[in-house]
C-alpha cells in the first residue's frame, strides 16, 4: 500500500457512534488489509483475490453509470474486463494513496487515489475511487465504488 502511515482520519468525528478508540483502530487495520489484498490483487491480475474484496451485491460507478452486481458471476466477468484492459495498456503495477477515510460503527468510507503504471514506470490511468465499505463480522468489505 502506498501511505504506510495507514488510513489517516478514519474515526475522526464519528461522534456517538458507540466505537471506541480500540475499536476504530481495529478497523483501520482491517481496512488498510483490505486494500493490500485488493491492491494485491490487481498487481497479480488475481480475479479471485479482487472479488473476494467485494460484498454482494455492490455498486460501481463509473463513466457517469451505475452498474449492480447482484452475485459473483457478474462481478468476475467485470474484474476479468478490466484486468484485459489493463493488460492491453500494458499495466504492470498499480498502486494508490490515501487521500482521506472515515470509520463509523459499521460503515466506512475511503478515498484513494490511483496511479497505474508500465513496468518502466509510465503511468498510463491516474484517478481518483471513493469506496463505501461494510463490515461483515470481523472483515471488511467493499460494498460501493464511485470512480472519478
Amino acid at each position: 500500500m502506498a501511505d504506510e502511515a495507514g488510513f489517516p482520519g478514519a474515526g475522526e468525528g464519528n461522534g456517538g457512534n458507540g466505537s471506541g478508540p480500540g475499536e476504530t483502530g481495529e478497523a483501520e487495520e482491517a481496512i488498510a488489509q483490505l486494500f493490500d489484498d485488493y491492491l494485491a490483487g490487481f498487481n497479480d491480475y488475481d480475479v479471485d483475490r479482487i472479488s473476494d474484496c467485494f460484498a454482494l451485491p455492490a455498486i460501481i460507478w463509473q463513466f457517469e453509470k451505475g452498474h449492480v452486481f447482484n452475485d459473483e458471476e457478474e462481478l468476475v466477468e467485470n474484474i476479468e474486463a478490466l484486468l484485459k484492459a489493463l493488460e492491453k495498456e500494458k499495466v504492470t503495477q498499480s498502486d494508490f494513496h490515501v487521500v482521506s477515510s472515515h470509520v463509523s460503527g459499521a460503515a466506512a468510507l475511503v478515498t484513494l487515489d490511483w496511479v497505474q503504471e508500465t513496468a518502466d514506470g509510465e503511468a498510463v490511468f491516474e484517478f481518483t475511487c471513493h469506496y463505501q465499505l461494510v463490515q461483515n463480522g470481523t472483515d471488511w468489505v467493499i460494498a460501493g465504488i464511485v470512480n472519478d
